[in-house]
């Protein structure tokens, strides 16, 4: 090798390592602002709300205490909006926001907004409303040891383990009753990518495939939803490795709607971890094959692979109208709350 291929050879590495530093950079950056808008946050409470909101790392009671149904329900502990004033309500999304992405946080404002809907349509139920959605932290907010932010209510479970330049998303209940409405005059769909990403994929997939990809029975909700932690289920439909180029990308970006709810370096990683297994990824579909243009469709679809579960389930029971009450589930088997980068 000569002097100029040696100088290129070196320059390249040099170009990598670099990138290398500034991805942990921007880990490490994204960490420190979370721990920073934790402590803001517990330093607005006082210590009746502090012991409310604080549990043990190890507590694994709290860690699974998340669900779909409404607070009255399955209570939730920690703090809940409604308990908080204006500062620290503000401090608490400030919190749970810093841990997400940008669109991230607006699908969660839009599940809470929804379930505000929904509390109104309904004669100002109880039961509803975004006032209800509960605050938690597991462990010390810490830029190196393992420690845990909780966010949920009805509709919603966010449980996001931090551990250094890790961010943990799962599992992760992203819902939303109604799947529509109207807010400003404009049409809100908190899942709609979620639907209409899906539905692309399909409508690419040949005869064959779609005939490998489709169940031949109904599946009516989560099958690995709240309360279903450590089990699993057999992958079925259409694995990745047969689908070309473009539905493979088509199937990356329809992950990318729960992958890039949280942060985006964390999100990148994730991405990059899916990307890496995806041959041995699989599609399934059940339900009808068509939707109208800006609606929900009411078809269930699970996607699997080696460290991912993903379900999106219309609700059917109860004869409403399935395309207007959705429930997903965002899992990963080999790290659900952390569990690979927390126990030794």
């Amino acid at each position: 090798m000569n002097a100029l291929s040696m100088r290129i050879v070196r320059s390249i590495c040099a170009l990598a390592l670099m990138g290398l530093s500034v991805n942990a950079a921007m880990a490490q950056t994204a960490t420190s602002r979370i721990v920073s808008a934790a402590n803001t946050f517990l330093s607005t409470l006082d210590q009746k709300q502090r012991e409310s909101v604080l549990f043990a790392f190890d507590d694994e009671k709290q860690r699974a205490r998340w669900s779909n149904f409404p607070t009255t329900f399955v209570p939730r502990a920690g703090v809940s909006l409604k308990e908080l004033n204006p500062a620290q309500r503000s401090a608490a999304l400030a919190l749970v926001s810093s841990a997400l992405s940008p669109r991230g946080f607006e699908k969660v404002q839009q599940i809470m907004e929804a379930d505000e809907v929904l509390k109104i349509s309904e004669g100002n139920n109880p039961l509803f409303g975004k006032d209800l959605y509960y605050i938690s932290i597991l462990g010390t907010p810490s830029e190196k040891d393992p420690w845990m932010l909780q966010f949920g209510g009805h509709h919603l479970a966010l449980n996001i383990t931090i551990v250094g330049k890790h961010g943990v998303l799962t599992p992760s209940l992203t819902a939303a009753q109604p799947a529509l409405y109207t807010a400003n005059g404009k049409t809100v769909r908190p899942l709609g990518q979620e639907n209409d990403k899906a539905f692309a994929l399909l409508n690419v997939l040949d005869e064959i495939q779609r005939k490998q990809a489709i169940l031949n029975y109904r599946v009516a909700d989560l099958v690995l939803g709240p309360g279903q932690d450590g089990k699993t289920i057999q992958p079925e439909g259409l694995k990745a490795s047969v689908m070309n180029k473009q539905q493979r990308v088509m199937l990356l970006d329809l992950i990318s709607e729960w992958a890039g709810i949280v942060h985006e370096s964390a999100a990148a990683a994730r991405i990059a971890e899916i990307k890496a297994g995806l041959d041995e990824t699989w599609f399934a579909w059940s339900g009808p094959t068509t939707v109208s243009p800006g609606r929900n469709g009411a078809s269930y679809y699970r996607i699997q692979g080696p460290n991912l579960v993903i379900e999106y389930a219309p609700q059917s029971r109860g004869g409403g109208d399935p395309s207007m009450h959705v429930h997903t589930i965002y899992r990963d088997p080999t790290n659900d709350y952390g569990r690979r980068f927390t126990t030794k």
